[in-house]
Parts: structure tokens; C-alpha cells; sequence
């Protein structure tokens, strides 16, 4: 409290009046403490007479900064208006746990079931001996052919017959061959005799062995009897005389008839 004297004067009368004056308590500036919402966000509620100015001085963050956060045309503001003066962080994410996974049972990996595939085996004779058959060359019957795998779970056999037709063995289970041709009496192989090979599921196989027949079978083939061919000038030639002569009798009885 202080003490202020006054003077005041009537006439030559002056009278001393003590008065008690009041001092007006210092300023006191607000304490702002920026407390970021759960969202991360730095929220200022706008207050009587507040103004982005003085905002902006509290909080220090500046007039433009404040517009751009809460994309503001003017510096209009209302009472009570929440504006955005700033960003504390990526907002906090409150997990919430879930069921605890079950483990899916394993299921037993199916095993593959082995497929197959189709071969065919022909023993063809060899006639030019070349080893390649040709269309013109036929099958030699009575030929023994066997099919076995490696591990003598399959065994096939079939014996060939006259014609032009392969021997043929469908759905074979796939897997690795060995394929034998033996070949009847009188003949001499002009290919191999035995093949392996692998046969795969979905496969068209095809395997030729050829032979020959040897010098035996060919003496004992029948042979057909040589018929002279006819000159076709000859019979020309003999019908020609054959004409002279009948004249020649013609001219040869009227001469006797003159006589």
C-alpha cells in the first residue's frame, strides 16, 4: 500500500488528506505448456479475446504456421474454436490383442502316382541291309520280343507276326527297359539285338530291330522259271513272211492253170 499526500487549498486554507492508493498487481504472462492429444495434435481452444496475434506470442508458434495448420483464409477466429498449433508425433496406436493363432495341422504330402506311357516293337527284314526300315520292308514273324524294367516288377513278351503291323504295349508304368528281340532261324541281325530305354509317363515310343536273311534262307527260297520275252518286231517279221507265202501259192496256182 502507499501513502500519497494531497494538498488542497480554500482560500489560504490548505488541508492534508492522506489516501491509501492501491497498486496494480505487476503482469503476470500465461504459462503455455503444449500437451499433444492422443491423435499427436497440439490443440489451442480459442478464449475471450484471443487473436492469432496473441496466440502466436503465448504459444510461439507464428501467425502463418497457425494459418497453414488449420488451413485458415483470415485471421477470423471464434470462441471456443479449436485450432491445431503444432504436431507432437505419429499418433498413438492402442493395440488391442486379438485371439491367440491356431496352428494349422500339417497334412501328409500325397505321393505321386506313376504314370505311363506306349511302345512299340517291330523286327523288320532287312532287305537292302541298312539298318533303317523302309516302308517296303515287312516284319519277320515268329520273332520272340521281351520287355523288363530294372526292377522286375514288369515283363512283357509278344511274338511277331507276318505283316507290316508293330507289336505294341499300352499303358506301360513308366520307368527304365530293357527291351530284347530274338530273332527265328535263318535270319543274321543287321541292328542290335537288345535297347534300354526310359520310358516316361505320356511317352509314344517306337523301337525297330532289323534283319537280314542269311545266305542259307535265300537258296532255299523258291525260284521263279524265266519266260523268254517276245520281240514284238519278230511277230511283225513273221506275219510278213507268212503273207509273202500265200501269195507266192496264189501266183504259183495260176501258173499251173495256164499251162
Amino acid at each position: 500500500m502507499v501513502l500519497v499526500a494531497v494538498s488542497l487549498g480554500a482560500g489560504n486554507d490548505i488541508f492534508n488528506v492522506q489516501q491509501s492508493v492501491q497498486a496494480a498487481p505487476p503482469h503476470q504472462a500465461a504459462i503455455f505448456t503444449p500437451t499433444p492429444g492422443p491423435d499427436g495434435r497440439i490443440i489451442w481452444i480459442v478464449g475471450p479475446n484471443d487473436t492469432l496475434i496473441s496466440i502466436s506470442l503465448i504459444t510461439g508458434v507464428s501467425v502463418d504456421q497457425i494459418r497453414g495448420l488449420n488451413n485458415l483464409s483470415s485471421d477470423t477466429i471464434l470462441l471456443g474454436q479449436e485450432l491445431v498449433i503444432g504436431l507432437a508425433g505419429p499418433p498413438e496406436v492402442t493395440f488391442t490383442p486379438g485371439p491367440s493363432p491356431t496352428a494349422t495341422a500339417v497334412l501328409p504330402t500325397p505321393t505321386p502316382r506313376p504314370g505311363s506311357g506306349n511302345l512299340c516293337v517291330l523286327l523288320f527284314n532287312d532287305l537292302n541291309g541298312d539298318a533303317i526300315r523302309q516302308e517296303e520292308e515287312p516284319v519277320i514273324p515268329d520273332g520272340q520280343i521281351s520287355v523288363s524294367n530294372r526292377s522286375g516288377t514288369v515283363s512283357l513278351t509278344a511274338q511277331t507276326v507276318a505283316g507290316s503291323d508293330p507289336s505294341c504295349f499300352s499303358e506301360v508304368p513308366e520307368g527304365d527297359y530293357n527291351i530284347t528281340v530274338a530273332i527265328p532261324d535263318g535270319y543274321n541281325p543287321t541292328t542290335v539285338s537288345n535297347y534300354a530305354l526310359p520310358l516316361r509317363a505320356g511317352d509314344e515310343t517306337a523301337v525297330d530291330f532289323g534283319a537280314q536273311a542269311n545266305s542259307q534262307t535265300l537258296a532255299e527260297e523258291p525260284t521263279q522259271e524265266s519266260t523268254p520275252s517276245r520281240s514284238p518286231l519278230l511277230g511283225i517279221l513273221g506275219g510278213v513272211v507268212l503273207l509273202a507265202g500265200l501269195g507266192l501259192a496264189l501266183f504259183a496256182g495260176k501258173l499251173l492253170k495256164r499251162g
